[in-house]
């Protein structure tokens, strides 16, 4: 017998960090179905890079709005946002070779 695969409702969590204001990034939005797809439709909207990673939203998915991330992920989300980093200053660099 072959197992139907469950049906995994997408989840999105937005991150923010303002480094002169806050000792960490904190979680600005949170959301499962229509609310995820919200999210990262206003993310596309407005040129907010998405990185995807299950296991991550799925640790982050259970902080609230506002929280600070807890220090065990620290450095796995420093790693997201220096990849972010790096990709929108390449950006600008091929953008300011045109």
């Amino acid at each position: 017998m072959s197992k139907t695969p469950k049906f995994k409702r997408k989840q999105a969590v937005a991150l923010s960090y303002h480094d002169k204001q806050a000792t960490a990034p904190k979680v600005t939005a949170n959301g499962k179905g229509k609310m995820a797809e919200k999210i990262l439709s206003q993310a596309k909207d407005h040129d907010v890079p998405i990185h995807e990673d299950e296991s991550l939203v799925e640790l982050l998915s259970a902080l609230n709005i506002n929280e600070t991330i807890p220090e065990d992920l620290y450095q796995v989300v420093a790693e997201v946002f220096a990849f972010i980093y790096r990709v929108d200053r390449h950006e600008q660099e091929h953008h300011k070779i045109e």
